[in-house]
Order: structure tokens, then C-alpha cells, then sequence
């Protein structure tokens, strides 16, 4: 039963948004129905397509890249001391300065191509995989390290076989947020300048007042975004086992 909740839940708000819209009579330029809007995605399926198609592998790469840079830092402020007085301030200014701000920038770097946006969905991931990881790393029962230290097994093998381990629940953590945030980047990206793409369909969508085609773009980002974070999401639980979600415990308990 618990499998159907979701879709029971979007049945029920699809139910809502077309009573709303019949109950106050709204004209499709301000709220179209869900109908309409399925119409639009039938209608217009292989222009839809090609446009999702793009902001997804966006959106992948980044995920890819970012947690990438993300895991990478991290090791590296739990590896080295000195390097914390340098990494941390940049991760600080790297969230300091909003993404609309740099997108223009990185648009004039990289260009109205894919690596522009790339970047923008990394940036945006970097900072929760970096923090969470590292946080995971600083946590690690110091017991443990103690043990490894009289059994003398040095650093490498300390980080390699307790610390990393230790901090996977951690990692993943910070992978669920990044999953959640990821499509930000690459819609930001594509509505400061882009050629294709679901954030530049909306754009050319409103400039022709198709507030409808607006929401069938929305829809796929949404479903996109939901099934990205539930495949990302049972990845985790499979690669972990040990780890007992909430609903676990309170079973036990």
C-alpha cells in the first residue's frame, strides 16, 4: 500500500487543481487545467523531448561532477590540516554569492553551450556532498581511531577502512540534498542564456503568454526530479544496508 501512496497523493492534487480551476472559473493564460496541460504534452511530446533530453544530461553531469569535486574536498580538509584555512572560506563564499549572480559569469566563460550550465548545477551540489562528508569524516568514533593507532595502521588505512565507512550515512545525506537541488542549477543556467533546453522552452513558452506549455515543462522537470531522487535514493539503501532509516527504528522501539 505504501507504493500507491504517492501516486493516490498526485491524483488527489491533480483533483484539487482541476476543481479550482472550474470552481473559479479561470481563464488557461492565468491556471490551466491539468487536462490542457496533458494535451500540451501529447501535442507537443517530440519537441518536449529534445528539450528534457538536454536539461537531463545537464543535470546528470552536474550531479556527477559535483559530487565528484564534493568528495574530493572533503577527503582533503579530513586529510590535511592546513589546507582547512584556505577551502573552508572558499566554500563559504561559494554559497555567499547567489547563483544568479554567477550565472551570467560563467555564461561569458564557458558560453551558451552545455559546460556553462554543467558548472551551475556543480556549483550548486558542491557545498551539501562537501559539508556532509566532511562532517560524516569529523564525526568518526574516536575510539575506533585510537584502536587503529595501537594496531598501527596509519593514517591512509585509517581514512580507507574506518573513516570512510563511518561517514558514508553522511555522504549520503548530503547526496539526497544534492539529488534535490541538482535541476536548479541547470534551469538557472538555461533561462540566462541558452539555445535548448526545458528552461528555455518556459522562457520562449511565457514570452508567447503558453502558460500552459509553461506547466507541461514544469510537469517533466517535476517527474524527472522525483524519479531522480528515488533511484538515487534506493542506490543508497542498497549500497548501505547496515543503515536503519526511521521507520525501522521505530519498529524496533
Amino acid at each position: 500500500m505504501s507504493h500507491f501512496r504517492p501516486v493516490l497523493v498526485m491524483v488527489m492534487l491533480l483533483m484539487l487543481w482541476q476543481a479550482a480551476v472550474l470552481l473559479f472559473d479561470l481563464p488557461h493564460y492565468i491556471l490551466p487545467s491539468p487536462l490542457r496541460v496533458g494535451e500540451v504534452l501529447v501535442e507537443r511530446a517530440p519537441e518536449l523531448a529534445g528539450h528534457a533530453a538536454v536539461t537531463i544530461l545537464e543535470i546528470l553531469l552536474g550531479l556527477c561532477l559535483g559530487s565528484a569535486m564534493g568528495c574530493l574536498s572533503a577527503l582533503s580538509l579530513a586529510v590535511w590540516r592546513g589546507l582547512r584555512p584556505w577551502l573552508l572560506p572558499v566554500l563559504l563564499v561559494s554559497q555567499a554569492i547567489p547563483v544568479f549572480a554567477l550565472a551570467p559569469v560563467l555564461l561569458l566563460w564557458l558560453g551558451y553551450g552545455l559546460a556553462s550550465k554543467v558548472a551551475m548545477a556543480s556549483l550548486i551540489i558542491y557545498f551539501p556532498v562537501t559539508t556532509a562528508f566532511y562532517d560524516g569524516l569529523r564525526r568518526c568514533n574516536p575510539a575506533w581511531l585510537d584502536l587503529a593507532s595501537t594496531m598501527d595502521g596509519g593514517t591512509w588505512r585509517s581514512l580507507r577502512l574506518i573513516r570512510i565507512p563511518a561517514a558514508l550515512p553522511a555522504l549520503a545525506s548530503g547526496l539526497r540534498v544534492a539529488t534535490a537541488v541538482a535541476p536548479i542549477g541547470a534551469i538557472v543556467g538555461e533561462w540566462v542564456g541558452s539555445s535548448a533546453g526545458l528552461g528555455y522552452f518556459m522562457l520562449q513558452a511565457n514570452a508567447r503568454l503558453q502558460v500552459d506549455a509553461m506547466f507541461a515543462a514544469l510537469f517533466l522537470l517535476a517527474l524527472f526530479a522525483v524519479l531522480l531522487f528515488t533511484l538515487v535514493d534506493r542506490l543508497l539503501r542498497r549500497a548501505m544496508p547496515w543503515q536503519s532509516d526511521d521507520a525501522a527504528a521505530l519498529r524496533l522501539t
